[in-house]
């Protein structure tokens, strides 16, 4: 059990907390300012690579990933600084994954050449929509004709080009969604995550919401048909799903989330970037400010903002494992799952899904139907229940 997490590799998340404006839907911790002394956050993430190395060891890195916020406004020298550390901390093989997270307006496109130069080998668009109404409703700054531009500067600078998109928004029809998709599949792009709007606490949309202001939101019947329109269009185009919102070519599929879908390791670097990391055979979550101020002053202060959260019990590993795994289209390792926890799924009640069509079990491979993967939280529940 002490090293599971080399089932599925190991990856660094780079967190980079600020955006040029707040978008209305975006729950994740991402803040506006002006000004960013990016020496002095550049000289805070090495010093962070190195204390979490110096616990790790030195391990080979399969995937990098730069989320946020928005990656896309560090500065190439940023990068390649948090890159030349990770690459003196660790080792990278001739395969590791190097993704960042972009926004496709004119400004950031005209850096991807110094990313690449950096070592990033994937980039991934906030795209979110194919048309300027929409993209202003959803608060984004660019225009459908920047999307198309930048996405095709970034098919001249790297081999694998990702983009976001998001469904279910207001006043969308299928037949809308329909010609958006097709559009989207005929860009030569190499994965997809397309993503269902969500009303999240918090937000700007969330506040409208709960004032009843929020218009035009399509029913769940709707939603659901635009789900399953998704998953066939992007099958007959070669995109097929390989996790819930995500659909890729082969061989294009997003590494670094697969680590987190496999549960293997990861360190999680910048202000409210969670990790998993193992240590001596124990399981540590661990958490940082979620501050970007804090966070700095903490690392300036003491060298690490890095903190064991938790360790994770042989029974909760089983059950994020599950949790995460049965996401994907390859499904759960059952003989993973007993090796880290035996007995922790219910089996009756699995034996009662299968039955019931949400769930396949083949050779210890367990997997959600496609009917099963639109109420994975309510089989996951039905899963982990433990009998009194």
């Amino acid at each position: 059990m002490g090293e599971d997490w080399r089932n599925a590799g190991f990856g660094v998340y780079v967190h980079w907390p600020f955006c040029a404006a707040k978008c209305p839907y975006c729950d994740f911790n991402s803040h506006v300012r002006k000004t960013v002394d990016q020496k002095s956050w550049a000289n805070a993430y090495v010093a962070e690579i190195q204390s979490i190395a110096a616990r790790t060891g030195n391990r080979v890195i399969d995937t990098i990933f730069f989320g946020g916020g928005t990656p896309s406004l560090m500065e190439p020298d940023t990068v390649d600084t948090v890159l030349s550390a990770i690459r003196e901390n660790w080792t990278l093989s001739n395969t590791t994954e190097i993704s960042l997270e972009a926004n496709p307006t004119s400004v950031e496109a005209s850096r991807f050449k110094g990313f690449a130069d950096a070592g990033v080998n994937r980039i991934s668009m906030g795209v979110q929509a194919l048309n300027d109404t929409d993209l202003k409703a959803l608060g984004r700054m660019h225009t459908a004709q920047e999307a198309s531009q930048a996405f095709d500067i970034a098919k001249q600078n790297f081999d694998n080009v990702s983009f976001d998109l998001i469904y279910a928004r207001q006043n969308q029809t299928l037949a809308n969604w329909r010609t958006e998709l097709n559009a989207a599949l005929d860009m030569a792009v190499d994965h997809l995550s397309l993503y269902q709007l969500t009303i999240e606490s918090g937000t700007r949309f969330g506040d409208l919401h709960a004032r009843k202001r929020l218009r035009g939101l399509p029913p769940d019947d709707l939603a659901a048909d635009m789900y399953d329109m998704t998953q066939d269009l992007c099958a007959a185009k070669g995109l097929p799903s390989y996790e819930i919102s995500n659909h890729a070519r082969p061989g294009a599929e997003c590494r670094h989330n697969k680590i987190y879908w496999q549960y293997g390791d990861y360190a999680g670097i910048g202000p409210g970037a969670h990790g998993r990391l193992t240590f001596s055979g124990n399981r540590i979550a661990t958490d940082t400010p979620l501050m970007p101020e804090t966070w700095l002053e903490v690392i300036q202060s003491s060298g690490t903002a890095t903190r064991d959260a938790e360790t994770i019990s042989a029974a909760d590993q089983a059950a994020e494992y599950l949790m995460m795994s049965l996401r994907l289209t390859e499904g759960s390792d059952l003989s993973r799952v007993n090796a880290l926890s035996k007995d922790r799924v219910n089996t009756q009640r699995m034996a009662q899904m299968i039955e019931d069509g949400f769930l396949t079990l083949d050779n210890q491979h367990l997997c959600t139907t496609t009917k099963g993967k639109v109420v994975l939280n309510a089989i996951l529940g039905e899963l982990l229940a433990i009998e009194s």
